[in-house]
């Protein structure tokens, strides 16, 4: 079995390590309806364009 010749740092191990995390998405607020979604998206309730869907509500 093969064995490093050297003992890795800690200093090269965790920076090695240092990406390994899960990436919170940035919220911002959506000026047309108030709410909050993710940066660069269109929203919940919008279409691919960006327009805001109307929905009847019964």
């Amino acid at each position: 079995m093969a064995l490093p010749k050297r003992r890795t740092p800690k200093a090269k191990r965790n920076s090695r390590r240092s990406h390994d995390r899960v990436a919170v998405p940035t919220l911002v607020r959506d000026p047309a309806t108030g709410g909050f979604k993710v940066n660069h998206t269109a929203g919940g309730s919008r279409d691919r364009k960006g327009r805001i869907i109307q929905r009847d509500e019964d």
